[in-house]
């Protein structure tokens, strides 16, 4: 069984995933987190390279969820903004939002990733609900509430050993 807190994939941001990547990882819907994945903490707006990302996943057919800790309002308005269903209030690292998305947007979970910036959230509410995870580096993690903040040290440790597992076995995200 894999580490709770290993990623499947690392990249740096989500504009690396490109379909040809999405393809070979055998990933036909994503589930996105919002905060520091897709957009500056706190932020309404997103960067052109992500929207043009966003768009093109749409033309290509990728499904597309929004999954995010944050209250429904602001998320609701995020959604709005960029064109992506939502389910809010997730309860990361917990699986019930992504248990949510996969059986209200009838995603395959073989065929499924969370993609997020964080081990102790994303990461883990994708392992625990058995779908593929991604991490992102984190958009200005500088800008994000303090007890986010305070879990960064800590990932440092898991992503380390992570590396060395990964380096030990030959294999590369």
């Amino acid at each position: 069984m894999a580490n709770i807190f290993y990623p499947d994939y690392l990249v740096d941001t989500v504009v690396d995933l490109t379909l040809t990547r999405l393809e070979e990882y055998g990933i036909v819907n994503l589930i996105l987190d919002v905060d520091c994945t897709l957009k500056r903490y706190g932020q309404q707006e997103v960067a052109p390279e992500i929207l043009a990302w966003l768009d093109e996943m749409k033309q290509a057919g990728i499904g597309l969820c929004l999954l995010s800790n944050g209250m429904s309002k602001r998320i609701g308005k995020f959604s709005e903004y960029v064109g992506i269903p939502y389910i809010a209030q997730a309860m990361k690292p917990f699986s019930r939002g992504c248990h949510q998305a996969l059986k209200r947007f009838h995603f395959d979970p073989a065929k499924t990733a969370i993609v997020g910036d964080q081990i102790f959230a994303d990461v883990m509410a994708g392992r625990r609900s058995g779908i593929k995870t991604i991490l992102v580096t984190s958009i200005h993690p500088e800008e994000e509430p303090f007890y986010t903040r305070m879990k960064r040290p800590f990932e440092k440790i898991v992503l380390y050993f992570y590396h060395k597992q990964q380096n030990r076995s030959g294999q590369l995200s």
